[in-house]
């Protein structure tokens, strides 16, 4: 297993480094951190994809991990931050967000959570970032960004060592 720089998909970049207006730094980190979690994924074989190769989290895959960010992403930004009627797609087992169907291919897994990012941005459009979330009063729209940019970030940090494990492929 050798490993490789990846090469950076096209659309994925950097947020602007002397950003002034906050929620659109919040909408940078988050698109490149979306990015980043689908780069790690995209050209793994489903074989690899469902791999799970830390014997002490048996549960940790790639596409499992895909999955749940769809699920965290539904609830915070849609639900909780916009108010959307949709379903919990973790309904009432939290941890069916980590399971996939034998139909799931990392292609799939991939095209549900980007289509998720549209939900997303249409659930939040023309609210500010001190703006109350229509689920959770207490929680006020900047503090979901922040949550979900720090989840997704995390679980990106966990998607580098599942692809590197997988193929040797390593980078950002």
């Amino acid at each position: 297993m050798s490993s490789s720089k990846t090469t950076e998909p096209a659309d994925r970049h950097w947020p602007e480094t002397y950003a002034k207006d906050e929620q659109r730094l919040q909408r940078e980190f988050l698109a490149f951190l979306r990015l980043t979690a689908v780069h790690k994924v995209a050209g793994l074989s489903r074989e690899l994809a469902a791999a799970a190769p830390i014997p002490t989290s048996p549960a940790i895959t790639a596409m499992r991990v895909l999955k749940h960010l769809t699920a965290v992403e539904r609830y915070w930004m849609s639900i909780v931050g916009g108010g959307a009627d949709l379903p919990e797609l973790w309904g009432a087992d939290a941890e069916a967000s980590w399971k996939f169907t034998a139909d799931e291919t990392p292609e799939s897994v991939i095209a549900d959570y980007r289509a998720e990012w549209a939900l997303s941005e249409q659930a939040l459009a023309g609210r500010g970032p001190d703006d109350t979330s229509a689920g959770q009063p207490d929680k006020t729209i900047r503090w979901i960004r922040t949550h979900l940019i720090q989840e997704t970030g995390r679980h990106v940090g966990h998607l580098d060592f599942l692809r590197e494990l997988a193929d040797g492929e390593v980078g950002e």
